[in-house]
This record gives C-alpha cells, structure tokens and sequence, in this order.
C-alpha cells in the first residue's frame, strides 16, 4: 500500500526557518528587555510571549525531525499572537480607549518603554514578528512524498 507523506521539504524549505528565527529572535529580545534593560512588561506583553515562546520549541523539533505537522502545531499560537500584539498596537497607539484594556495592575499596556527611531515600539516588533511568522506559515506548502 502506497501512502502520500508531508515531509519538510519542497520549493520554499526556507519559510519553517525563517519562522523559527523570528520566533528565536523574539525570545531572546523579549528576555533582553525585560531582564538586561529591566524594562517590565506589560499583561499584554506577557500574554504575547506565552505565544511566542513555544513557537520556538515547536518549529525547532518539526525542522529538526523534518515534520510537516508543526506547522499545524506552530500556526494556532502565532494566530493568537497576531491577535493580541494588533489588540495591543490599537491601545499603544491610541486607537482604541484605555478602558477596555486588561493592564490595570503594574506596567500600563500604553507605556512608552522604548522607541527605536522615534517610531518603532515593543508592540510594533512583536506584531511584525508575529505577521512574519502566521505569512511564513501560511505559505509553506510542504513535499508531499509517497511512503510503503
């Protein structure tokens, strides 16, 4: 019996990497910030990385053992992060009001912590890191390969 197997591979092998850089990257940075330039984060912040963190595990053991399936595994938190870092985006920005917002104990989730280049935030990495991650994701068409 001939069965059709995903496996890690085909013309754009390079996006699963590329989402797992994004999601490295993100860690680190969010660690850096937080526990070398001991700036706090906020609830939404928090909420983010416990979205982004296992994005790193997941797509690091589905590359290594050339799995397709982490990207089904990988895919529902970076949707959740993408949810929460645009919900956080609209309050940082003012587009929405700050009565609705979760933060109200601690950091405020409007907080001016840093701005690189006058414009770039922390909620702003962290949405385009997660945009990055979901559009790899969702791009990648993994080889299907014929197994007996």
């Amino acid at each position: 019996m001939v069965r059709e197997k995903k496996v890690l591979s085909g013309s754009n092998t390079y996006l699963p990497y590329l989402a797992w850089f994004i999601a490295l990257v993100g860690m680190i940075g969010s660690l850096f910030f937080s526990d070398v330039m001991d700036l706090p984060p906020c609830v939404l912040c928090w909420y983010q990385r416990i979205a982004m963190y296992p994005l790193v595990l997941i797509l690091g053991i589905g590359i290594v053992q050339r799995d397709a399936r982490a990207k089904a595994y990988a895919l529902p938190f970076g949707i959740i992060g993408l949810a929460i870092s645009f919900y956080h985006n609209l309050l940082y920005y003012g587009l929405i009001t700050e009565a609705i917002t979760p933060c109200s104990q601690g950091v405020p989730c409007t907080a001016r912590q840093l701005e690189l280049f006058g414009f770039i935030s922390i909620p702003l990495m962290t949405l385009v890191a997660f945009s990055v991650i979901v559009l790899s994701l969702l791009i990648y068409k993994p080889k299907k390969e014929l197994t007996r």
